[in-house]
């Protein structure tokens, strides 16, 4: 017997057993909080949040580190600025019109705004062809037109320095489109390429709310926020969450500087002027997915994909990364969802069948966000 025992204990120590479901996600949820805290604790992020659902393995994780400039501490409900994210939000406000009927894809957007409204935003070689960009050319960023965000004039400064150098400046729509018609150029012939312009999602947010003849904020309350109860969600100084105990907003960084109550943050708009929660971004995002918001072929719709750059491609208001098109040693995963400027990300990798979102609130944080992501799904397919 004692001979038994000792090669049974032998055997165990050679061939240890393999650790069950429950150890490897607990082994993978601290290895991710690890990646968390390194960044955490890098100068340039003040504060930062993460959340990772895989409702099929009843997961869901929620990481938030970071202070306000008073001391206090950053916690899973203050809304932090989505930037990029408003994007699918209103991408899908698009596609609920074309499911009520009242828009189409291939329709011109002089079928829907008045001439005084677009005019002059895209003038190739002497001829405005505003008018002929289409709905699906506006959302996959193909139509040509400028990029009030980042494109620099020929003369004075990018409109991210007058956000800056101005920051008590509140920016209507028209304004911001006034501001590109008068200052900057577009870069080919509708159709012919592709260019990321947050311009295209402004005329998006026109027609919508000539469609719904509501105010843009309004429609997303009573389309999206109300069905969805997404409570924590707003539009930056424009509209109120619905949950009136929602926390204030964490501070957003460029660089060193806190901007997160410059009113010229006003300027992004139907571009990506949201507040919101990983949580609320976690449910919009799986409403998505499952057909719960919009029909599950209108989803796939929207992911009609064109190329990007190196391992990226666009849909209507979504963007896919092939992990490997990255770079051919990474995991050979797929994420879709949509990026922010601010370091902020939601994504579905369907492989994994897990959603991320969160951000760094930094606008120093546009790739190293990318890279977080990838290291927290290398951690999960490695332990899945």
């Amino acid at each position: 017997m004692k001979t038994i025992l000792t090669a049974t204990m032998m055997l165990s120590f050679l061939f240890p057993p393999k650790p069950g479901p429950a150890q490897r996600l607990k082994k993978a949820e601290r290895k991710i909080e690890k990646l968390f805290q390194r960044e955490l604790d890098k100068a340039k992020v003040h504060n930062a949040f993460l959340s990772v659902y895989a409702p099929g393995r009843g997961l869901q994780w929620t990481f938030t580190g970071g202070q306000f400039d008073d001391g206090s501490q950053v916690s899973p409900a203050n809304p932090f600025h989505s930037a990029s994210i408003g994007k699918t939000f209103t991408a899908t406000l698009i596609m609920l019109l074309v499911e009520e009927g009242k828009l189409e894809l291939d329709a011109p957007l002089s079928n829907y705004l008045p001439e005084e409204a677009y005019a002059g935003l895209h003038v190739w070689n002497g001829v405005d062809l505003t008018g002929q960009i289409t709905i699906t050319q506006l959302l996959q960023h193909t139509s040509g037109l400028p990029d009030w965000f980042e494109d620099r004039p020929e003369q004075g400064m990018a409109f991210l320095e007058r956000m800056l150098t101005g920051p008590n400046q509140f920016w209507t729509p028209q304004a911001v489109l006034d501001y590109t018609r008068q200052n900057l150029k577009p870069h080919f012939p509708p159709g012919q390429g592709y260019y990321y312009t947050d311009t295209e999602y402004f005329l998006l947010g026109l027609i919508i709310e000539r469609l719904y003849r509501q105010p843009l904020h309004e429609v997303l309350e009573a389309q999206i926020l109300e069905p969805l109860q997404l409570t924590q969600t707003s539009m930056y100084f424009r509209s109120d969450p619905l949950d009136p105990y929602t926390g204030r907003m964490a501070e957003l960084y460029a660089d060193d500087m806190d901007i997160s109550t410059f009113k010229s943050l006003s300027a992004d708009w139907a571009g990506g002027g949201l507040l919101t929660t990983t949580d609320d971004l976690l449910q919009f995002m799986e409403a998505l997915n499952t057909g719960t918001l919009i029909n599950r072929s209108t989803y796939e719709a929207m992911q009609q994909w064109v190329p990007e750059t190196r391992g990226m491609e666009y849909g209507y208001g979504l963007r896919k990364f092939r992990l490997r098109g990255l770079f051919p040693l990474l995991p050979d995963l797929t994420i879709i969802g949509h990026s922010g400027s601010t370091g902020s990300y939601m994504y579905y990798c369907p492989e994994l069948e897990v959603y991320l979102a969160g951000t760094f609130n930094q606008t120093g944080y546009m790739k190293e966000h990318v890279v977080f992501m990838v290291k927290v799904l290398s951690v999960l397919k490695k332990q899945f």
